[in-house]
């Protein structure tokens, strides 16, 4: 996995994970407010419903009482409460019962089929005796009960709350109910929104999360496109840098070729015809001799292309004869170190530490102004190489080097160089505490 992708997964996964704990916080907090709520609409709508009932029963109870309180004819007068009561309903579902203390009815007004019937054995569908609830709860002074009931609009058994009072001489328990399908819807539907506005709240978070991601992708893409310009600038430099340093040897060698061994040569040539002519040796004897130095001429650039002792005698005799070359032409000395057991290289490897070297010898020709050279070729356990070139020259600012576009090309190439085969450069320099340069692999 390349760093740019770990640096956007590392930028993307947190996100996600912060939105994932968001929303699970979210939807906790918004079911736990919904059940509050519902808690609450419950708790409310039963209160007025309570409150509702004890008037009804209330206003109820001040139409018979003029009779029940009267004290004469008890039987008259009992029927006659049974009509007043019977006539009384509110709204579609309110209405009136009335049965005897032994769970007989004696007045159902949407429900006449039932005057006359024992219900004392009636029970729900949970088991629960239903009108011995209410009669035990108008007993015991009146009060609530809440129970299954068919509903006469739709003909459904249906939650009821009820409110009951006794009237022990006579032997009646009178009540009324409210159906709690009401409550139900209302809170169906509270729950409906609460789903609603949790799948709201989740499918926001989804679409910051998915913006979240592409604001990131983007920025990414962004800087990936910045940083393959800024590598396409420097390559596009390099290359151009390459080639002049091509042109540049080519003609360094045009040149040595046209001053030294060409002119040579052409003498050579000129001494030989002479010597043929006149059959006097002396020409011939400067001819052997110039033949000898363009012998000489033609080795030098060969080395300087390649020298044969690297794929002859190995690395460390190439470094031994290239640090005497340096020391020869630039009169700075040299030492050059050996250290562990030798064993031969790969070529690819033995030519990156060359021309590492070489190069490293050149900087400090051009730029170091140093007063001695040390270069280290340390062979370690494992089959490691490491080579270093150290000069106490005036040193240079690294940093500075490696962000300019137009500086430090030996130092890009040595790096390159030692990339491809699987090394790694190392630069040490301030300025005036002298150069390191570290090449392992």
């Amino acid at each position: 996995m390349r760093l740019r992708t770990k640096i956007l997964l590392l930028a993307i996964l947190p996100l996600l994970a912060s939105l994932v704990l968001i929303a699970l916080a979210v939807q906790h907090q918004e079911r736990d407010l919904a059940r509050r709520e519902y808690a609450l609409v419950e708790r409310t709508y039963l209160e007025a419903r309570r409150a509702e009932l004890r008037n009804y029963v209330a206003l109820a109870a001040s139409t018979v009482q003029p009779l029940y309180d009267r004290g004469g004819n008890e039987a008259a007068d009992r029927e006659q409460a049974l009509r007043l009561l019977a006539s009384l309903d509110y709204g579609r579902d309110g209405y009136f019962f009335v049965y005897d203390l032994q769970g007989r009815v004696l007045m159902h007004s949407r429900q006449p089929e039932l005057v006359g019937q024992n219900l004392w054995e009636l029970r729900d569908p949970q088991g629960r005796p239903t009108i011995q609830r209410l009669i035990a709860q108008a007993r015991a002074g009146g009060g609530f009960v809440d129970y299954l009931w068919r509903q006469p609009s739709s003909g459904q058994d249906t939650p009821k709350l009820g409110y009951v009072i006794a009237y022990e001489r006579w032997g009646w328990m009178l009540g009324t109910g409210l159906y709690l399908d009401g409550i139900q819807a209302t809170l169906t539907r509270i729950e409906g929104e609460a789903n609603r506005n949790i799948a709201t709240t989740l499918l926001w978070i989804a679409g910051i999360a998915v913006f979240g991601i592409a604001l990131i992708s983007a920025s990414g893409l962004a800087l990936n496109l910045s940083e393959h310009r800024v590598a396409e600038n420097k390559l596009r430099l390099l290359a151009r840098q390459v080639q002049q340093s091509q042109e540049d040897e080519r003609a360094h060698l045009a040149r040595e070729l046209h001053d030294g061994i060409s002119q040579t040569l052409v003498s050579t040539k000129l001494l030989v015809e002479a010597g043929a002519d006149t059959r006097d040796p002396a020409p011939l004897a400067k001819a052997l001799q110039g033949l000898n130095h363009t012998l000489v001429e033609v080795r030098r650039l060969s080395h300087r292309l390649r020298p044969a002792l690297l794929d002859t005698l190995g690395l460390p005799a190439a470094l031994q004869h290239l640090g005497q070359e340096f020391e020869d032409a630039s009169g700075l000395p040299v030492a050059v170190r050996i250290e562990g057991a030798e064993r031969e290289l790969p070529d690819e490897v033995k030519t990156a530490l060359f021309r590492v070297a070489q190069e490293s010898l050149t900087n400090v020709a051009k730029h170091a102004q140093a007063r001695q050279v040390e270069l280290v070729l340390a062979f370690g356990p494992g089959g490691t190489v490491r080579m270093s070139v150290t000069d106490d020259g005036r040193g240079f600012d690294s940093a500075a080097v490696h962000l300019h576009p137009e500086h430090g090309i030996g130092l890009r190439n040595m790096r390159e160089r030692l990339a491809a085969i699987g090394g790694r450069l190392s630069i040490q320099a301030e300025p005036g505490h002298g150069t390191q340069i570290e090449a392992s692999t």
